[in-house]
């Protein structure tokens, strides 16, 4: 069942929003050469408890998964796409690293994700946080009163399409609110005009995944989390939280 928000259930979801925009900020800003994934959840953290929050991530467990989730960010190296659970392997020069956090605050929750390089980038991973960042801006430009779930879809897939990168099909965005994963579902491929109305107080959270290598096959690891391509090639994640509004989308996971 899909939930319309009211605008003071839009303003709380701002709040739990901040909160998820400081703890990425809090990762980026530890994320180093030698630096460990479990370093970067903790300083996830840090910020998660200075806030009175609380994650969604930490102990969830989906149906595909094996075990629950054991941290409060999904953290994917290099060739992983999402879900990549944080370790002790330690940052090296050029990875590019994709980071996914949630938050919940007063009952209300926020996700978001990022992609940023460490050390000395390559061009070619620049290019591909670059599109995946435009993926993400143009389906948030896409999310209109009066549209449909199919214009967000259609405009990531254009960019992705147009940059030659490949995306995995059975994963995307999705409702969020009062819990982190609601409906409705929202794929990262799709046609215009068709789909759920978009409509004053849908909040989406709208996340295109991009692979390098153009291919839309991908592989999960023996952990039954962290999804990887097929073909080794690199993968960016970028996603907000978006409320629908008369105004226009709000980014709601902003700093």
């Amino acid at each position: 069942m899909v939930e319309i928000k009211t605008d003071a259930a839009m303003d709380a979801m701002r709040e739990a929003g901040r909160v998820v925009a400081r703890a990425l900020a809090a990762v980026q800003d530890a994320a180093d050469v030698g630096v460990s994934l479990t370093e970067l959840d903790e300083a996830a953290r840090a910020v998660l408890a200075e806030a009175g929050a609380t994650s969604p991530f930490l102990g969830y467990q989906p149906s595909f998964a094996p075990v629950p989730f054991p941290a409060v960010i999904c953290t994917s190296v290099n060739d992983a796409v999402s879900h990549g659970i944080p370790t002790d392997y330690r940052l090296r020069d050029g990875d590019l690293v994709s980071v996914d956090c949630g938050a919940l605050l007063d009952g209300w929750a926020g996700d978001a994700a990022v992609s940023f390089t460490v050390g000395t980038p390559r061009p070619a991973d620049l290019d591909l946080i670059d599109a995946t960042r435009r993926a993400v801006d143009a389906g948030i430009a896409a999310a209109r009163v009066g549209g449909r779930i199919g214009d967000i879809s259609h405009a990531i897939d254009a960019v992705a399409r147009k940059a030659g990168c490949g995306m995995p099909a059975d994963f995307g965005g999705h409702g969020i609110g009062r819990s982190m994963h609601e409906d409705p579902h929202v794929p990262n491929r799709g046609r215009p005009g068709r789909g759920f109305p978009l409509r004053h107080g849908l909040v989406l959270a709208i996340e295109p995944m991009l692979m390098a290598g153009g291919r839309d096959r991908y592989r999960t690891d023996v952990d039954g989390w962290t999804l990887r391509t097929t073909d080794g090639s690199r993968a960016a994640h970028f996603e907000h939280t978006v409320a629908i509004t008369d105004r226009g989308p709000r980014v709601l996971t902003l700093p």
